[in-house]
């Protein structure tokens, strides 16, 4: 029985060895699941509330999605809302790319796979041999992927001290409201102060939801730690009253219409255990200049998928380390983690920068054309390639591009936050 019914199939762990076992049940691990269960591996998927409806907003690019034909192909009914994407700098700049909105409950109900294994509970422990739930059953299995999320937890290094976050706070509202503030556009940024107070830079993102809702969102892009809710919530009321809304169309104080986001952006290279490859968040998935990743995670399940299925000869047999390190490099390998690395210190830029400049930073962004935009935002499709994440040439030529952009006040920001490293928010 599917989540369309509620409920989700549950059965006991006992049985033959699974090629797969996913630990965690969110986007990411659901998505790595379904890809090999419909290529006709033994998947098993483990998680503590495995019928839990996903509640987050998720966007990305039209053309990052896997719609068309292929085995992982989703329906058109996962996309909720999509149009062109504005921003605003210092100037307004019509993006070229269409930018699309998810309906997470179509999304969720089309990444279930019937011919996925589930059992509720969590693992603590995971090897060449499997993994261990907290309860203490022993689950066989060939792989184990990490699907856990920004908790990591079958990672065996852990972050220590504060981890710079993206934090949001968005209330929805109908579409002839939005359009009072928005022009009736899609809105990726809008950088401008509206609200006007002092302190770290934020932005309005808005976005339709489909139905003739819209979500208008105060957002913190990064900042170590992140800006506090209640601040942004305050900004998100002056922002909107700026703009000739009455609180009483902004219903901030109705649980069911707002929207909390907080998550950290600057996810370290997950150090697994043997006979263990993360995925998601539990791995660099999220972008650290925009928290993006399912679109990411949806690529990286065919990539495991294809690699997982492709049997290999008799006389070359791959062993249970071979297995996870072709998985491994499916999914991300060394020039992911150089590409990746770059970003960081992308992300120590920006968190060095002084705040009154961050504004300027992104108008240099986004005066860009597509190309090394979409290279440094990551988005699939620069060369004819989903591996835009591990293109590394491409990755230092949007970077460069940036740079050429730049006042020479601001590429002395951009040189100091390279060589210095993680940094915190600067003050104003």
């Amino acid at each position: 029985m599917g989540p369309r019914d509620g409920h989700r199939a549950e059965l006991t762990a006992a049985g033959t060895r699974a090629d797969l076992l996913v630990a965690g049940g969110g986007p990411a691990g659901w998505s790595a699941a379904r890809a090999c269960a419909r290529r006709g591996l033994d998947v098993v998927l483990v998680d503590p509330r495995p019928d839990r409806a996903w509640r987050q907003t998720y966007g990305t690019w039209c053309h990052e999605l896997p719609r068309g034909t292929g085995p992982d192909a989703l329906p058109d009914e996962v996309v909720a809302a999509h149009d062109v994407g504005w921003a605003i700098a210092t100037r307004t700049h019509r993006l070229e790319d269409e930018y699309a909105v998810l309906d997470t409950g179509a999304l969720q109900r089309a990444l279930y796979d019937d011919g996925v294994r589930v059992l509720r509970g969590k693992v603590v422990a995971a090897g060449p041999e499997g993994a261990v739930l907290a309860d203490g059953t022993e689950v066989p299995a060939g792989l184990v992927a990490d699907a856990t999320g920004a908790v990591q937890a079958l990672t065996a290094h852990r972050r220590t001290g504060r981890r710079a976050e993206q934090t949001a706070v968005g209330v929805v509202v109908d579409e002839g409201t939005a359009a009072r503030v928005t022009g009736g556009r899609l809105v990726f940024m809008d950088w401008r102060p509206l609200h006007g107070l002092p302190g770290w830079p934020t932005f309005l993102y808005a976005v339709p939801l489909g139905g003739g809702r819209v979500l208008l969102e105060e957002t913190s892009l990064a900042r170590r730690p992140g800006l506090p809710l209640p601040e942004l919530a305050d900004r998100l009321r002056r922002r909107l009253r700026a703009a000739g809304l009455h609180d009483a169309e902004v219903p901030l104080d109705d649980p069911a219409r707002v929207e909390h986001v907080r998550f950290p952006v600057d996810t370290p290279d997950h150090r697994s255990p043997a006979g263990v490859v993360a995925l998601g968040a539990a791995a660099p998935f999220v972008h650290p200049a925009t928290g993006f990743s399912v679109a990411r995670s949806l690529r990286a399940a065919t990539r495991l998928a294809d690699a997982l299925a492709t049997r290999p000869d008799d006389h070359a047999p791959v062993d249970a380390a071979g297995r996870v390190a072709r998985a491994r490099d499916a999914v991300g390998g060394t020039r992911a983690r150089v590409v990746h690395g770059m970003r960081r210190r992308g992300l120590d830029v920006l968190l060095r920068m002084p705040p009154a400049e961050v504004p300027e930073f992104f108008e240099g962004f986004f005066s860009l054309p597509a190309r090394p935009r979409r290279a440094y935002l990551g988005s699939c499709g620069t060369s004819g390639s989903d591996r835009s994440d591990d293109d590394v040439a491409e990755s230092v030529r949007a970077m460069m591009s940036v740079f050429a952009r730049l006042t020479p006040r601001l590429r002395g920001h951009l040189i100091a936050g390279t060589l210095c490293g993680p940094g915190e928010a600067q003050r104003p």
